[in-house]
């Protein structure tokens, strides 16, 4: 790593991984275990020369995957940036790739603190029998789900809440009280995706911001109401206890996928 202070510039990519292999996205202090930053970090700065500070605008679990992570951090101002995402793609491809790699114009630009909304795809394979093909991607659920009902729960999470009832509940000390819970929900809707491979839904939610666990936390009771296990009736009262207890089963991360980041 050179030494020597060099013109920086902030650059913003735009970053898809499959998160089968990475004990998750953000960098874990003390820890040798995989993680899509740490792994993107030490072959930008192999390429580049130099160390480099990033920073993500979502951290997704063990497992989760990622069509549209949002990555900003200062590189060398001289950095050819479309070479940079190619020898990225070439180095950690196909597990990690850079779809597109750009100068932002705000040099203060935060992929996590400039972002206004963050949108989750959700996808699950409703089959008898579930498809080899899809089972790395899709939450393959044999009983038959009524769609109806779970688009129908999908209302009392829109707007502005305390989602604590679907929330992992953060650590609490002296140092670190107890962080706001509040969310505010733009989008949540169930539709059925054409499949030549069986019954396909999608769970789409767009929101300011996640807590964690948020979406599966979700995505797992609005499941339990279409198997029955619910009524749609139930997710307002459900969201309203702030009670992690109350809410259902948590669904499991390899079929989420962060999908899009906005920007105003």
């Amino acid at each position: 790593m050179t030494t020597e202070p060099v013109a920086l510039r902030r650059a913003r990519l735009v970053v898809a991984y499959d998160g089968s292999g990475f004990h998750g996205f953000a960098e874990n202090s003390g820890s040798t275990l995989p993680t899509v930053m740490g792994v993107l970090r030490q072959t930008i700065e192999r390429v580049v020369g130099t160390e480099v500070a990033l920073v993500g605008a979502g951290r997704t679990d063990a497992g989760v995957h990622a069509w549209g992570q949002v990555v900003s951090g200062d590189v060398p101002a001289t950095t050819d940036l479309a070479n940079l995402a190619h020898r990225i793609n070439r180095m950690c491809g196909p597990a990690i790739a850079v779809r597109a790699a750009e100068w932002s114009e705000d040099p203060d630009f935060s992929a996590r603190f400039s972002a206004t909304w963050r949108h989750y795809r959700y996808t699950v394979l409703d089959a008898p029998v579930g498809v080899p093909l899809l089972a790395a991607t899709a939450w393959h659920v044999p009983q038959p789900l009524n769609l109806w009902a779970m688009q129908l729960a999908c209302d009392p999470l829109i707007g502005e809440h305390d989602f604590s009832s679907f929330c992992r509940r953060p650590k609490v000390t002296d140092d670190h009280p107890a962080p706001s819970l509040v969310r505010r929900v733009m989008q949540a809707t169930w539709t059925t995706v054409d499949s030549d491979v069986g019954k396909l839904l999608r769970f789409e939610i767009r929101a300011n911001a996640f807590c964690h666990q948020m979406v599966r936390a979700i995505v797992g009771t609005l499941v339990d109401v279409g198997a029955g296990a619910l009524r749609a009736g139930d997710v307002g009262t459900i969201l309203r206890a702030r009670d992690r207890a109350k809410a259902g089963q948590v669904a499991p991360p390899h079929a989420l996928c962060l999908w899009d980041v906005g920007y105003d």
